[in-house]
């Protein structure tokens, strides 16, 4: 692995950090969302669900525009519109107001389309700007990964703390509001612009040509369309079990006493580390077999976390069908740690994969096209989901998983080969 100059290391390394900040904030309030609305707000089990839909439909109408803009106009400050939408929605969540709570839902869909589009890209497009190697790259996401899943361990703890000694499931938002602000100066003084390749006019803008020009990348490239299928199922999935985690999780305690949501939350978030250490061991043991680290920066890599992926989908298939399968609390709780582990893996596997094979003039707009479909599945899930139909759309989303796995398989496994045994062994 060649050098990396200090300057350049802490260009792309800061984006990393940057994550890890904005996962801190968002575990304050990940475990108690679905209780200020429930419990707090004293809303019904299909408002909340409505509620949730419309953060998510939000999220895949304006996911295309959103990438386009931070394509033409610079990932630098869709980032920092991200936090100032964000912080306003954290505002919005403590009024007791059905319209401002669904105007706060909106800003939360629209500010969700950036997080998960244009920080992505600002690294990778960076990394590749400073010809990083693909060994690079994702021993930066594997950090990435493992720290932000220890920060959001940590903020588990912090946020159950907060709403003990409030008294109110809010509580937290008002503190990841203040480190949404803080982030908005810290990005405004420190981060460089980056764009998506060569500029267009406005007119093209509108036109979404930038759209147009992506979508025909997706058609031409089987592999980026799986790339996109693997997005849509498994975070799609994510997505609905966070919204179904607190009420799978209450329905079979045994105790009547109010689950501790933010350990529980704890406890996930530390399964994910466990998910992003094993991420970080096996990158390294393949970087020092002499076979991997020849091919390092070629389709091993690739063929590599095409493999990683395939796993994480079927274990993930397999711990929703435990934790449907199974009446206690316990197993459910175990089965669900067992999928955040493979959330932790799942980040860094398919953010080398996208630096890898996504063209970096599309890198934005590819990754908020991927989140339409994403949406939409969320969307139609979360409406039947509800009720009794919970465990119905968990054993859906087992399935496609376990679809999504075979496709991944068919689809990168059967173009690459490994190496012949004999080519492996180490000459005398």
């Amino acid at each position: 692995m060649k050098e990396i100059p200090t300057k350049a290391q802490n260009m792309v390394q800061w984006p990393s950090f940057q994550d890890d900040i904005f996962g801190f904030m968002v575990s304050l309030w990940g475990p108690y969302i679905y209780s200020v609305y429930r419990t707090q707000h004293g809303l019904s089990e299909r408002w909340v669900a409505l509620l949730f839909v419309l953060g998510f439909l939000t999220a895949g109408i304006s996911a295309p525009a959103v990438g386009v803009w931070a394509d033409e106009y610079g990932r630098k400050k869709m980032c920092m519109i991200f936090c100032s939408s964000y912080a306003l929605a954290c505002v919005i969540i403590q009024i007791p107001s059905l319209p401002l709570l669904f105007l706060g839902r909106l800003l939360g869909g629209f500010s969700t389309a950036i997080l998960f589009s244009c920080f992505e890209s600002w690294l990778i497009s960076s990394a590749n700007f400073l010809s990083l190697s693909s060994r690079d790259l994702s021993t930066i996401l594997g950090y990435a990964s493992l720290v932000n899943s220890v920060t959001a361990t940590v903020a588990g703890m912090v946020s159950n703390e907060l709403v003990e000694r409030s008294a109110r499931y809010s509580s937290p938002f008002i503190a990841s509001g203040v480190l949404l602000v803080l982030d908005l100066l810290v990005i405004w003084r420190s981060w460089e612009e980056n764009f998506g390749g060569s500029r267009t006019s406005v007119q093209e803008v509108l036109d979404m040509s930038r759209l147009s020009k992506a979508w025909t990348a997706v058609t031409t490239d089987t592999r980026l369309f799986v790339l996109g299928l693997i997005q849509t199922c498994f975070e799609g999935s994510m997505y609905i079990f966070v919204f179904l985690w607190v009420p799978f999780l209450q329905e079979a305690a045994s105790s009547r006493q109010p689950l501790p949501l933010g350990y529980i939350f704890s406890s996930f978030m530390l399964s994910m580390t466990l998910g992003a250490l094993l991420y970080t061991c096996i990158i390294s043991l393949w970087h020092a077999e002499p076979f991997g680290s020849g091919t390092s920066d070629s389709d091993g890599i690739t063929t590599l976390h095409a493999k990683l992926s395939t796993v994480i989908c079927i274990v993930s298939a397999l711990a929703f069908t435990v934790s449907v399968s199974s009446g206690s609390e316990h197993r459910r709780f175990w089965a669900f740690c067992a999928f955040e582990a493979c959330v932790g893996m799942y980040y860094p596997v398919q953010g080398t994969m996208r630096g890898k094979l996504v063209p970096d003039e599309h890198r934005a707009t590819l990754s908020s096209l991927f989140r339409v479909p994403l949406n939409a599945f969320v969307v139609v899930s979360l409406m039947t989901g509800v009720a009794s139909a919970r465990h119905f759309v968990l054993s859906a989303c087992a399935i496609l998983l376990m679809l999504t796995a075979l496709v991944t398989a068919v689809t990168f496994l059967r173009r690459t080969r490994g190496p012949p045994l004999a080519s492996l062994r180490v000459p005398h």
